[in-house]
């Protein structure tokens, strides 16, 4: 059974290294369209992997010693009609830097950044878990949603 505690420390190193660092984090645009990032530390590997642009989609796994051990999927959209896109990708770029080290799954409960505010609400532990983040504009209008699930996989041999 893989460390909990050590696969929670690496999904914080890993995530803040790749999307959440923004532009300084390598991209590698894939044949089929989707763009990739990796970080590697030690035995430790994480592939995040994702379709989009507006809305988008894609998964997260993390490798030990070479073999799967997490893996999360995500779907997220911002609301139709908003006209800066970009204001809200930083607003979730932001929240993302603070990715809780006990549930690495997105960013924190609440976060607010130039008057927007980032939800997050989630069930679960790291091995099994659900959850939805929100950001709303300063007026509290409902700006982006995305939806996600992951946990553990493989640990039965």
């Amino acid at each position: 059974m893989i460390d909990k505690q050590q696969l929670c420390k690496f999904l914080v190193k890993a995530k803040k290294s790749t999307y959440a660092a923004g532009d300084v984090a390598q991209k590698i645009v894939e044949v089929d369209k989707s763009t990739t990032l990796v970080f590697e530390n030690g035995d430790w590997k994480y592939h995040d992997n994702y379709f989009g642009g507006e809305p988008y989609g894609g998964r997260e796994v993390v490798f030990f010693q070479g073999k799967p051990v997490y893996i999360m999927v995500y779907y997220g959209w911002v609301i139709e009609g908003v006209v800066n896109v970009q204001e809200v990708y930083k607003t979730l770029q932001g929240a993302l830097t603070l990715i809780p080290e006990d549930k690495p799954f997105r960013g924190p409960e609440k976060y607010s950044q130039d008057g927007a505010e980032y939800i997050n609400v989630f069930k679960g532990e790291i091995d099994n878990f659900f959850g939805e983040e929100i950001i709303k504009s300063a007026e509290g209008k409902e700006i982006y949603r995305a939806k996600y699930i992951g946990g553990l996989v493989d640990q039965r041999r």
